[in-house]
């Protein structure tokens, strides 16, 4: 069979595929967690750390620290699109936390938290925390979440949605009306409905701190805000800000787990399946091509494919900002993936962060070599095509070059 030929079956086959999680080989329910959650878990059962409790947020400070997640990346959406529908609104939003793998949502009031996290097996774990002045219990929680959190807006595997809606008065959101998912390719006028949004941003436009009146989203004067104390009492939250670069890391960062978990999903189901048959020739051929196909997307949302450039420049908190930026790694000549541009892009050096993480690095050895081998064509500047065009020459050399020097054994895994 002629490999363009079974390219092309492939790709189809490729756009439809869907996966069964309670069945092998993933059986989610049954599988073991291992991740940082369930490891904060054990230390709690072997009491090596104890959480502090405060009457206004629980145990939520004290959780973010056990889970080194910086208070600064709060963000708070006030859309009822979460199981916590009781609680919110835009008077009482939710706030969300989050760092590189794992995300907390609080809600002022309730006794619930919530916790997500990535894990190399699930794709994305969740757990309650359940907030009693006496104890934190913490539980996996499949079913209550996976309803929400395995669907078309997850790219069909366990994950996380940055989701922007049009909210009523009281946060409710009508269920047939438009909804989009929010990433680093969403024009920035649909970005954020039903959350706030704090920061600078310019003459451009966005969809958050605003909600529907006569039918229609009313946006007058809800952008570039300073804080949000004039929206609620923010009293009780850690911060009075929902911050705007947290928001677009976030959206890039969930969409970009996403695409890995769906990318290492389809790769297990393909070799469970391929175990039940003897290997043959055209077999081999087809299985090269499928892994090419499934490795795309991971390229393209790793690299910023399609993302929409920025005609303002947008600010900040600086801490969120200082403190991301912070983590590194850095080059000798202090270059690093975290970089913002903030100007036109999101990133100075458009290569996500997120290929320093154990997301990429427990990708199954199959798909993460062809993921690099297609990452080095690309900034080797041998693959040269349209897809790829938003990178200048420049920017491939010191994409490389931080690479190179900041992920040591990098390009080994091409070989």
């Amino acid at each position: 069979m002629p490999l363009a030929l079974c390219g092309s079956n492939v790709a189809l086959a490729q756009q439809n595929v869907s996966f069964d999680i309670e069945k092998p080989p993933f059986e989610y329910t049954k599988t073991a967690d291992d991740n940082r959650v369930s490891r904060l878990i054990a230390k709690l059962k072997s009491k090596e750390i104890k959480l502090q409790y405060t009457r206004e947020q629980g145990y939520l400070a004290s959780m973010l620290e056990a889970l080194e997640i910086p208070p600064s990346s709060q963000t708070l959406v006030f859309s009822k699109t979460s199981m916590q529908v009781r609680y919110i609104s835009p008077r009482n939003p939710r706030a969300i936390y989050f760092n590189d793998d794992t995300y907390v949502g609080w809600v002022r009031g309730s006794s619930l938290m919530e916790i997500s996290t990535f894990d190399p097996k699930l794709g994305a774990a969740f757990y309650t925390v359940d907030m009693m002045p006496w104890r934190a219990k913490i539980e996996r929680a499949s079913y209550d979440c996976l309803g929400c959190h395995v669907t078309s807006m997850t790219q069909g595997v366990p994950g996380h949605t940055v989701r922007s809606v049009l909210p009523n008065i009281d946060g409710s959101v009508d269920p047939q009306s438009a909804s989009s998912i929010t990433s680093h390719r969403s024009p920035f006028s649909q970005r954020w409905g039903g959350w706030y949004v704090t920061g600078r941003h310019g003459e451009m436009t966005h969809s958050g701190n605003a909600l529907l009146r006569g039918g229609r989203l009313d946006t007058h004067d809800n952008g570039n805000r300073l804080n949000l104390r004039d929206e609620f009492d923010t009293y009780d939250y850690l911060s009075p800000y929902s911050d705007i670069v947290a928001l677009m890391v976030l959206e890039h960062q969930s969409q970009t787990h996403n695409a890995m978990t769906r990318a290492d999903f389809s790769v297990r189901q393909l070799q469970h399946a391929q175990s039940k048959r003897e290997p043959t020739e055209e077999s081999e051929s087809e299985w090269r091509a499928q892994l090419h196909l499934i490795a795309k997307p991971v390229v393209e949302a790793l690299l910023f494919c399609d993302e929409t450039e920025l005609t303002s420049d947008v600010k900040g908190l600086l801490e969120f900002s200082h403190t991301f930026e912070g983590y590194g790694p850095s080059d000798d000549q202090g270059r690093s993936l975290r970089q913002f541009d903030l100007k036109t892009r999101m990133f100075k050096y458009p290569l996500s962060y997120l290929i320093y993480s154990n997301a990429f690095d427990s990708l199954r050895e199959e798909l993460r070599r062809e993921v690099v081998r297609q990452l080095l064509d690309v900034l080797e500047e041998r693959d040269t095509s349209q897809t790829y065009a938003h990178l200048t020459s420049q920017m491939r050399r010191d994409i490389l070059e931080i690479l190179r020097a900041t992920k040591p054994g990098f390009e080994r895994e091409a070989s």
